[in-house]
């Protein structure tokens, strides 16, 4: 199982998607990994490859990262982060503690 945060896919994708496993992915919508994202899920939707990309409106490179305030964003984190959670328990099994033990 995969779960990017804002990157760039493997190439050429078409090839390397057949290869690929459940794919959970987290994108901004306002960055240059976005166009990323959707070329992702476009490609995943022609596989049966279970995957759940999801672009989150409004957010901006580092939505994730709590130490860059301008761009951090706590309620996309915690949907991305809850969705990773999710795909973790669902594909690989077990409670998948998140950092510091926490959820």
């Amino acid at each position: 199982m995969i779960a990017p945060f804002y990157g760039t896919n493997p190439k050429p994708i078409e090839e390397a998607a057949l290869r690929l496993c459940p794919v959970v992915g987290s994108y901004p919508e306002l960055d240059f990994t976005t166009p990323a994202g959707r070329k992702l899920n476009e490609v995943l939707d022609t596989t049966g490859i279970p995957h759940d990309i999801k672009l989150y409106s409004g957010t901006r490179h580092g939505f994730f990262n709590d130490q860059r305030p301008a761009t951090y964003n706590a309620a996309a984190s915690a949907d991305a982060w809850g969705r990773v959670l999710e795909y973790f328990r669902t594909y690989l099994g077990g409670a998948g503690a998140g950092p510091a033990g926490g959820a």
